[in-house]
């Protein structure tokens, strides 16, 4: 077995694409992604699973139709399965994102924001 730490800042480092998750662990079923973000995503929902956002550098904002949360550097939040939302950023933000293997990003929108699934760094 071979025994090391992840290094989140060092893999983020290897990520230039803006919201194209990359996956680092998994546990279980679940895996693991940084992303780089900046703008605004899509508006889109996962129905079968909820969706953990936690900011590592900058600032993002997930908006709701009903309300938005503010995440800053160290904080997280987790989005219920069947929410529809839509992430944004003013500025560059780095992400950690946990969700279940084959999770499609832009959930039931899909459209040109979608990334490859299941590509590791």
């Amino acid at each position: 077995m071979d025994y090391h730490a992840i290094d989140l800042h060092g893999k983020l480092s290897l990520i230039s694409e803006k919201w194209s998750p990359r996956v680092v662990a998994e546990v279980n079923d679940y895996q693991v992604k940084l992303a780089r973000i900046e703008g605004d995503f899509v508006w889109h929902r996962h129905d079968e699973t909820d969706e953990l956002f936690l900011v590592l550098s900058g600032e993002m904002t997930i908006l709701f139709r009903d309300g938005e949360v503010t995440l800053r550097e160290g904080e997280m939040y987790v989005v219920p399965r069947g929410i529809e939302h839509c992430p944004r950023a003013a500025a560059q933000c780095s992400i950690l994102l946990l969700e279940p293997r084959g999770v499609r990003n832009t959930g039931d929108a899909g459209g040109e924001r979608t990334a490859e699934n299941d590509v590791w760094i």
